[in-house]
């Protein structure tokens, strides 16, 4: 696995994402339309790691199966996740060609 960075550095990332971090929070899952049609389920967690600082806090957007195998209080490694942008929010994926692993 390549080298964890704190999360105040992947804020600024796009692509290529490695943090290790524990899950703080999780709200409630909702459904969601996919541009190919049919629907998934989409929920969004809060991680933090460094000094737990709201520098060191960002969400991560968990899909699908995701969001069962993850708990407040889990530790989360994400490899080649991806961040983005909205509502001037960052939150952070794995997305397709990521990894995450839950308890390490």
């Amino acid at each position: 696995m390549s080298e964890s960075i704190p999360i105040s550095e992947a804020k600024k990332m796009r692509s290529g994402v490695n943090v290790e971090a524990e899950v703080i929070g999780k709200g409630e899952p909702r459904t969601v339309n996919l541009k190919s049609g049919g629907t998934v389920d989409v929920c969004d967690a809060t991680i933090a790691n460094g000094d737990g600082t709201e520098e060191n806090q960002m969400k991560l957007t968990l899909w699908g199966d995701d969001i069962k195998a993850v708990n407040v209080g889990d530790k989360v490694v994400i490899e080649n996740g991806y961040t983005n942008e909205f509502r001037g929010e960052v939150s952070l994926t794995k997305g397709k060609f990521g990894k995450m692993t839950v308890n390490p």
